[in-house]
């Protein structure tokens, strides 16, 4: 292949690459203005305490090559994965695992004569290897979703127990016996930590930290603002609760709105692996024929680059913030 077509390549590939990070941090920044302004909404509250709450909740991720290093802290990373998913493992057994699962990827890449054997194999084993980290996030997403269904029952709770006489921490002790896991569990967890002595603001800190859930900064900054400044604090977390019932209902819209996005990325993602299975079966030796050239490799590399670069962007489109 002429090095004039791989330098091409290169540098539309890092054009693209700089302009989703410029486009991301972009929308970043407009999410945490609107993360601002509907807690002011919900809290009746001046915007500039607000935003210096959040930006406390949420410190700044360095970046360059401190960023990168940081990032390469594997062992740490899957730990918080492990806690936010609900499971017991430790990180190193995660690690274990993610070893012992691409042997087998190893080995078939191995005996495999298609294609370019190291290759392969490396490939493989490197799928293999990302299976039961994949799992984790799995559990860690539904384990999510669970507690944001639940979140807004649970703010309601707060409110009529507070209104009915009982101070913030004996309400969130009742709310962790009553409510089901795993909502109760963060807030049994919340409150041992307070009433082991550990400050308010401490607990709710790890509490965000637990649950990296949008609505759970919003509780975290309305206790941690109703505390700085006074008020009523059962009437704020029932506006809170309605705003998070009314996300809820904007999300659903936006999902409807956008499925044909997502039967769109289904059909473009699946079609070339569903025209590659049947060649295999109607022309078995077309498809080996490629993988045999020297350029047909090239070939097959950048189709599989070209497909994981397209979904990525097709689900970077219809993923909208609400």
């Amino acid at each position: 292949m002429p090095p004039t077509v791989l330098l091409t390549f290169a540098v539309v590939f890092l054009i693209v690459l700089l302009s989703v990070s410029a486009g991301t941090k972009f929308f970043e920044a407009r999410r945490k203005q609107r993360m601002a302004s509907m807690i002011e909404t919900a809290s009746g509250q001046p915007n500039v305490t607000v935003a210096t709450l959040l930006k406390e909740l949420e410190p700044e991720k360095p970046g360059g090559v401190k960023g990168l290093l940081q990032s390469l802290q594997f062992s740490k990373h899957a730990q918080t994965q492990l806690q936010q998913a609900g499971l017991s493992w430790s990180s190193s057994r995660l690690i274990g695992a993610m070893a012992l699962a691409a042997i087998p990827g190893l080995g078939l890449g191995a005996l495999v004569p298609t294609l370019n054997g190291p290759v392969t194999a490396i490939a493989l084993a490197v799928l293999g290897g990302l299976i039961p980290y994949v799992i984790v996030k799995k559990k860690r997403l539904l384990r999510l979703t669970r507690f944001e269904d639940q979140f807004p029952e649970a703010l309601d709770f707060l409110a009529r127990s507070m209104r009915a006489g009982h101070a913030l921490t004996i309400s969130l002790e009742m709310l962790g016996d009553e409510l089901a896991d795993p909502l109760g569990q963060e807030f049994r967890t919340l409150f041992n930590e307070q009433n082991l002595g550990a400050p308010l603001d401490v607990a709710l800190r790890n509490f965000t930290e637990r649950v990296p859930l949008l609505d759970a900064r919003f509780f975290t900054s309305t206790v941690l603002l109703q505390k700085q400044t006074g008020g009523n604090l059962s009437e704020i977390l029932t506006r809170l609760a309605w705003v998070i019932r009314e996300r809820f209902r904007l999300k659903g819209q936006v999902r409807a709105a956008s499925a044909h996005g997502r039967l769109t990325a289904t059909v473009l993602t699946l079609m070339p692996i569903c025209t590659m299975l049947g060649l295999l079966v109607i022309a078995p030796g077309y498809l080996q024929g490629m993988a045999k050239d020297s350029d047909g490799k090239w070939m097959i590399g950048g189709a599989v680059a070209a497909q994981i670069l397209g979904n990525y962007f097709i689900k970077r489109i219809i993923n909208i913030k609400v």
